[in-house]
């Protein structure tokens, strides 16, 4: 069981599955299990088809870009 903060140091600019297992008053999720990790988005997708029944939580700790940038992701597979 990690925080979410544990988990973002571990795992910089990467997207992330996790399990949530505790979370706070307002719905954040406090304490996690980490189901994936990948730079590629589409790994953690693969993997979230695998967590039926479970409550998720999928994010990316990369650095968000400032407001007025767009950025599109591309898909290889």
């Amino acid at each position: 069981m990690e925080s979410i903060d544990e988990i973002k140091r571990k795992y910089k600019n990467e997207w992330v599955l996790v399990e949530v297992l505790e979370e706070d008053k307002k719905g954040e999720p406090t304490r996690v299990k980490l189901i994936a990790h990948s730079r590629n988005r589409d790994d953690t997708y693969k993997a979230m088809k695998q967590t039926v029944g479970k409550y998720v939580y999928h994010f990316w700790t990369g650095k968000i870009p400032a407001k007025g940038y767009a950025v599109a992701f591309e898909s290889l597979v």
